[in-house]
């Protein structure tokens, strides 16, 4: 297993969104491990594929480190569809290790249903709320290539504005990998 370089805000994969994943083989298996390490390292709970430059509708989630969450098990999305989104939204802050020390409100909805492959190439659906709901709209919205700038009112992201500037230039310090060139 590898640690691999994160994608941070500028790279242009960031942007963009991801490629349906036609079977799951050796490789994608061998990514889904290398993105847990990757994730595990920077003290992650989510992680899609293109936050390592990949470009896959894939992404990780692990809450099993975070307090209250001890029992739940790490999830793997792959090709994953949002089908209900609940009325009810809640404002909580995030981060995400494509924009180090970077935190905001971000609203969303509070419960919902997805409908993704599992490794073994089945169909599932699962019902989620509160954090587990709130990760998985996250690394979702990784996919469609949207991020937290992208969820907030111009009024934040001006106030975020020289954060994301430093962000984008690399200057930032890290205790993580982060990919050294602008992919632009």
């Amino acid at each position: 297993m590898a640690i691999l370089p994160i994608t941070i805000y500028g790279d242009k994969i960031l942007k963009e969104k991801t490629k349906s994943v036609n079977n799951v083989d050796g490789n994608t298996i061998e990514l889904l491990q290398n993105m847990f390490e990757t994730m595990h390292n920077a003290n992650g709970i989510g992680l899609a594929a293109n936050q390592v430059g990949i470009d896959k509708s894939i992404f990780i989630v692990d809450l099993s480190l975070s307090e209250g969450y001890e029992k739940y098990k790490p999830i793997v999305f792959i090709n994953p569809k949002i089908t209900l989104y609940s009325d009810e939204k809640s404002v909580i802050e995030e981060g995400c290790l494509s924009l180090p020390n970077l935190r905001a409100d971000v609203e969303r909805a509070s419960e919902i249903k997805i409908q993704y492959l599992d490794t073994d190439e089945n169909i599932q659906e699962l019902e989620a709320s509160e954090l587990l709901a709130r990760v998985i709209l996250h690394e979702y919205d990784h996919l469609l290539g949207k991020m937290i700038p992208d969820r907030v009112g111009d009024d934040i992201k001006q106030k975020l504005k020289n954060e994301l500037a430093s962000i984008k230039e690399r200057k930032v310090k890290i205790d993580y990998p982060i990919t050294t060139n602008k992919k632009l």
